[in-house]
């Protein structure tokens, strides 16, 4: 059985945004780890590992980064959302 990449999402619950996010990984059936980074602490976690940026959500997949909710969902109008998610196509 393929193992599935760990998803992490940085997020704060006042983000309309990390809502979004949140519900299409949900759709997608998808396990993830949020941190909220209303934290300082983990805030600069969040700014270190995404190169700078500092808005949320942070959304990783893996080692990849994809960036924020519109990346996010970007990758799922372009067809390549289940392949980073290690899902198979079904036909």
């Amino acid at each position: 059985m393929e193992e599935n990449p760990s998803i992490v999402i940085y997020t704060t619950t006042y983000c309309p945004y990390c809502v979004k996010a949140k519900k299409l990984l949900a759709q997608k059936n998808v396990p993830y780890h949020e941190i909220n980074v209303e934290d300082d602490k983990a805030r600069q976690e969040m700014i270190e590992r995404a190169h700078g940026r500092r808005t949320v959500p942070q959304i990783f997949i893996g080692d990849y980064h994809v960036g924020g909710c519109d990346d996010l969902y970007a990758l799922e109008k372009e067809g390549r959302l289940d392949d980073l998610l290690g899902k198979k196509h079904r036909q």
